[in-house]
């Protein structure tokens, strides 16, 4: 039978037969050093403004006074009672799942076609993407001229047929809209590089053995394309929520917001209490319920990619 002090004596021998080695200690320290760079960096300037915007929630403060008011969940009880704030969570799932399908519906169709050997075909790659290399703001200001209800390009092509312009950014059946055709405009080239990459990567054998099978257009699509392209819908769809959550700039300088808050969103309305009002409690809980959102979504889809993304 086996005591207690030769138990002792068996577990101090393992311990030192598990000592680690000047090499593997080396190789920790060049771990530690490779590494803790970037993991410091992700403290200062991700994980600390993440907590701190949460702590800011539940205060009341200017930004200006030396003392913060802790008023807890006064601050999420105003907001979620507001007309005001219900809007703008409407106004953010709208624009966000709007420009989310029409990016992928429409970059998959135009990448379908360019994917195609025609002439120009490269040309045109480069047209449809050079928006994405363009500033939002100088975006918006061109298309706020192209949507002008008297003189602009959208009104000569709609009186070619007879028909009159809306008055885009200044009606609030119109505006959101009109902000999501220039958010996806500049997007979707995005879009179709990703897609091209994907429709590049399936085997051709793949589509002979549907034709083969006696397979149409649509045989191939559903049976190969879409099952090849869905690790790359799925990398797309996820990259372009967070885009269009964050999205600022295009609403900032075609609507500002407007008009009665019908462009409105989560990103913009955070700006608003932060930056022109100063209300950093109420800026807190837009930024946690933006991240909320943005966490969600992120959740669904990894469920989603679980069953139904297909990497062979």
């Amino acid at each position: 039978m086996i005591t207690s002090k030769e138990v002792l004596l068996m577990s101090v021998g393992s311990l030192r037969s598990k000592r680690i080695s000047p090499a593997e200690r080396r190789e920790w320290l060049l771990f530690v050093l490779l590494v803790g760079p970037n993991i410091l960096l992700f403290a200062i300037f991700t994980y600390w403004p993440l907590l701190y915007n949460g702590y800011l929630s539940f205060v009341r403060w200017d930004m200006l006074a030396p003392v913060k008011t802790w008023v807890g969940l006064e601050n999420y009880r105003f907001l979620f009672t507001q007309a005001k704030f219900q809007l703008i969570l409407f106004n953010t799932l709208y624009f966000t799942i709007a420009s989310v399908v029409l990016t992928a519906v429409l970059g998959l169709m135009m990448a379908l076609l360019l994917n195609q050997s025609l002439r120009g075909r490269n040309t045109v790659r480069s047209i449809v993407f050079s928006p994405v290399m363009l500033s939002g703001a100088a975006i918006g200001i061109v298309w706020i001229y192209i949507f002008d209800p008297r003189y602009g390009l959208i009104d000569a092509l709609l009186g070619f047929v007879g028909l009159s312009s809306p008055s885009w950014l200044l009606d609030s059946a119109w505006a959101m809209p009109a902000v999501i055709i220039v958010h996806v405009w500049k997007t979707i080239g995005y879009a179709v590089v990703i897609y091209l990459a994907g429709l590049q990567a399936i085997p051709r054998e793949l589509y002979e053995a549907v034709v083969v099978d006696g397979g149409g257009a649509w045989a191939r699509f559903r049976a190969v394309t879409l099952p090849g392209l869905s690790p790359v819908i799925f990398f797309l769809i996820l990259t372009t929520v967070l885009t269009s959550f964050q999205a600022f700039d295009i609403i900032k300088v075609m609507t500002n917001g407007g008009p009665v808050n019908a462009t409105t969103t989560l990103v913009f309305y955070l700006y608003e209490e932060g930056f022109v009002a100063f209300n950093a409690g109420r800026a807190g809980v837009a930024s946690v319920i933006l991240f909320a959102l943005m966490f969600a979504f992120t959740l669904v889809q990894m469920r989603y990619e679980d069953r139904n993304v297909h990497y062979a």
